[in-house]
């Protein structure tokens, strides 16, 4: 026995048997609903496979476009597709590989995959895991059939202005593109919270950071970037739709705005998702490699750091798409290097697997095949992108077909390949029969093969001169046959994906008690014995790779001789955990089926895409029943505290938890941390152009009065002492008092950015008159949508208390009320500072 398996018995509950119906209730709790209403469940088993599953569909159906596209351009002056239908299919491509493929397909890999990896019942909140996949799905699909009515847009992928402006993309087309989009954003937000938390405080115990999977990690920092980077293109989206709908010239140079401004806060978060995709892909290699190899991963904690380094290293590269749109040349050095340094951390992780590799006996199997086509594919794609990070090269190759080879080969070769990988790896765990290994093989080669033909031409064509986006081109160019070749190897690439598809249905079957087992021998939790409810107890795990360093886990867990056995309390459950440590803290009780978060998603889709055609007063209803269905949800979200729990082995857990103790409290700061990302968005923005058109800020005498934001400031600190007052009267058990003062100083904040916004107003300020006209009153809006949630959350304060829901002990969604009231006055504070100070600190 190893020194780490002693070590495990000494910390370990008794291995006892278990009494008779533990087993039986457990299943009985978590068991899925039959028939039509499985589709009101939220085990994440469930939501994973659905999400995968519609991921996948997007992912097909962009590639039937793709195809389109290359029948297009096979010939010159090919009249298959005109201009019109060209770009929006040119168009709808792109949108759905980036935002409803390949963010969403790693999310539901993280859904499905995190609580078994994690040894966890679940992740933290499963409701949001269902609101998140069904407004994706809803949304998406609407977005999708705009193809067949002639209104998909035709602006690209990332709809610069002032080709998408009112006046060069009439009707509304553009505006399902802006509000479908952004609302999905949002989407991958909720996902990304759940992600986040889940991560640091549902693990299994003993498990710490250092002994955390790579998986775990690289979903760890994927959510991360979501969180500062989705922001920026929400934001960017808001403005272009505000701008279309009512004349607000945040893009209008001859009003004060700026294009160029839509193109930094797009890349922002443009340049980010390169990595956001490719991160968690890095990470399923990292798994598959060392099972494959049969040996631990070489240089684990150096590749934890290269993927931190990665990620914040990419923060930095957005005008790396801009070399060419005649920003400082100062600005070109210091954004060349930085694209160039990033491959450092990517080239750690590369020479850590051919390492691994190295050390092991690699087994030849389908998903090894998919991990080297990765690894020479996106090692090309890396090397074609330190040549454009070069700002020479890149002002000759911008926009021609060698960027369309060079991200297709970083793209595909980092995302697509790494996900075929996983598909064949971890089915065992999922199906109740393995993929096939023959026809995986024959997929591979064919995949790999179409690919290089497809793409590896794109290179040459686009050297000798031929340009993006374009849907047809003349004769005697010399681009003929490098585009017959691309077009003949796109069909290569479909065939070896339709082969992909037929194994999937001949041998996914879902298992609801785990599939075939650990076929591959790997040492990770996710291949433990697993049912709806997850594992049939929940391990102290001592190492990274438990089932190679604990012998015997597998038949222990499965036996029920570990932590959480059965139901403790009667409920869904899962045991929450220290964020570096991984020691238990207390249970959380989890909500089980329910159809409130489908019908919050519904609501909230149909809100965003009645706005785009223009039914405001049905939109409207909508938006009234999606808060309502949160409600719903969100008043059986905080169960009463109970007496502690055993949950085996001698150790006794409260099962309520408040403050930074509790999860919920954890999922508020990240949202804070969304909400600030936004804002600094917005300052980006602010400033921004006041470089490019400072001529447009006021003069000092067309200024609201300096009096009246003191005033608003002032209101501001009111609301923010009554916070302390509010929490106060609540430790004394005072819940009327306190939640009147509450209510009190939620209506002074929304008062004080009320009176700010009409100050602006009042001094003839329209949001219509001019680019900072337009950022002032995005202000308020900004400010709004901190204050509403307030609003709402202390409303619903006031009804709990009337039901007896909500007390001095009972007090999570007032501890997060208190946290999100603090931000936005905090948050309105610094903008009456940048709207009233910088322009007279300039003026």
């Amino acid at each position: 026995m190893t020194a780490a398996a002693s070590e495990l018995d000494r910390d370990l509950p008794n291995p006892l048997p278990r009494p008779e119906g533990e087993l039986e209730q457990l299943q009985a709790i978590w068991a899925s609903p039959k028939g039509w209403r499985i589709f009101s469940d939220v085990n994440n088993t469930v939501i994973g496979l659905f999400y995968i599953g519609t991921a996948f569909l997007f992912f097909l159906m962009a590639g039937v476009l793709g195809l389109l596209i290359r029948l297009q351009l096979a010939v010159p002056s090919n009249t298959f597709l005109d201009q019109n239908t060209y770009n929006q299919v040119f168009t709808m491509h792109g949108t759905v590989m980036m935002f409803l493929f390949a963010v969403p397909v790693v999310e539901a890999l993280g859904v499905l995959l995190l609580p078994q990896m994690l040894a966890a019942r679940d992740l933290p909140f499963p409701r949001l895991s269902a609101y998140a996949f069904w407004a994706y799905f809803v949304g998406g699909m609407v977005f999708f059939t705009t193809l067949f009515f002639d209104l998909a847009p035709q602006g690209g992928w990332f709809m610069y202005p002032p080709l998408t402006n009112e006046r060069y993309s009439p009707g509304i087309a553009a505006d399902f593109w802006l509000l479908g989009i952004g609302f999905i954003e949002i989407s991958a937000i909720a996902g990304a919270i759940e992600i986040v938390v889940g991560v640091l405080r549902t693990r299994a115990p003993g498990m710490s950071l250092t002994r955390m999977p790579i998986f775990a990690w690289t979903m760890l920092i994927f959510a991360g970037m979501i969180i500062f980077a989705f922001p920026a293109v929400i934001l960017a989206t808001m403005m272009l739709e505000l701008e279309r709908a009512f004349g607000w010239p945040f893009f209008n140079p001859d009003l004060g705005g700026d294009a160029l401004l839509w193109q930094h806060l797009f890349w922002f978060f443009g340049h980010p998702e390169v990595y956001i995709i490719f991160l968690p892909a890095a990470g399923m290699i990292s798994m598959i490699v060392p099972a494959m190899a049969g040996v631990p991963l070489v240089g684990y904690r150096l590749i934890v750091v290269a993927l931190i380094a990665t990620g914040f290293f990419s923060f930095g590269l957005w005008v790396h798409h801009m070399f060419t749109t005649g920003i400082p040349v100062r600005s070109l050095g210091f954004f060349s290097a930085a694209s160039m340094a990033v491959s450092v951390p990517s080239g750690i992780q590369v020479f850590a697997w051919i390492a691994t590799i190295a050390a092991g006996r690699m087994k030849m199997t389908a998903a090894s095949l998919f991990v080297f086509g990765f690894l020479v594919i996106f090692t090309l794609g890396g090397l074609t992108g330190v040549m454009v990070a070069m700002v020479p090269f890149d002002w000759q190759v911008h926009d021609t077909y060698f960027v369309v080879a060079h991200f297709h080969y970083v793209l595909v070769g980092g995302m697509v390949f790494p996900m075929f990988a996983a598909f064949y790896y971890w089915m065992p765990a999922i199906s109740e029969r393995p993929l096939s290994e023959r026809l995986g093989k024959w997929a591979f080669w064919l995949i790999f093969l179409g690919f290089n033909t497809t793409f590896f031409p794109m290179h040459l064509t686009g050297l000798i001169g031929m340009p993006r986006r374009v849907y047809t081109y003349p004769e005697g160019l010399g681009w003929e046959l490098p585009n017959m070749i691309s077009t003949l190897g796109a069909f290569g690439i479909a065939a070896g994906v339709g082969l992909v598809v037929v194994d999937l249905i001949r041998n996914f079957r879902p298992a609801s008690s785990g599939g075939p087992g650990n076929v591959w021998n790997a040492g990770t939790l996710e291949w433990l014995p697993n049912d709806t409810y997850a594992t049939r107890s929940v391990p102290r795990v001592v190492s990274r790779e438990p089932l190679w360093d604990q012998p015997g886990l597998s038949e222990d867990v499965e036996a029920g001789r570990y932590y959480l056995p059965g139901s403790a309390t009667g409920m869904r459950e899962t045991i929450v955990t220290s964020p570096i440590d991984g020691e238990p803290q207390y249970l959380m009780r989890l909500p089980g089926p329910g159809w409130s978060p489908v019908f919050a998603a519904v609501f909230t889709a149909a809100f965003f895409l009645l706005l785009t055609v223009k039914l405001v007063t049905i939109a409207m209803i909508c938006g009234v029943l999606a808060i309502v269905s949160v409600l719903v949800w969100m008043w059986g979200s905080d169960p009463a505290p109970t007496e502690p729990a055993d949950i085996g082995g001698g150790v006794v857990l409260p099962t309520y938890a408040t403050g930074p103790l509790s999860h919920s409290w954890w999922a508020m700061i990240v949202l804070m941390l969304v909400a600030g990302a936004l804002f600094f968005s917005y300052l980006f923005g602010y400033l921004y152009l006041w470089t490019v058109s400072p001529q447009n800020w006021p003069r000092l005498d067309a200024l609201p009065p300096l009096q009246t934001a003191l005033t608003a400031a002032a209101l501001l600190l009111v609301s923010g002492s009554a916070i302390p007052i509010s929490a106060a009267l609540l430790k004394a058990r005072r819940c009327w008092p306190s939640l009147v003062v509450a209510t009190l100083g939620v209506a002074t904040y929304v008062a004080a950015i009320t009176v700010d916004g009409w100050s602006q107003w009042a001094s003839g300020l329209r949001p219509d008159g001019s680019g900072y006209a337009a950022l002032v009153f995005m202000s308020s809006v900004l400010q709004a949508e901190i204050a509403i949630p307030c609003v709402l959350m202390v409303g619903f304060l006031l009804v709990r208390l009337a039901a007896g829901r909500f007390d001095a002990t009972r007090r999570v969604m007032f501890d997060n009320l208190a946290l999100l009231w603090g931000y936005g006055i905090a948050q309105a504070l610094f903008g009456m500072l940048l709207t009233h100070g910088f322009p007279r600190l300039v003026g």
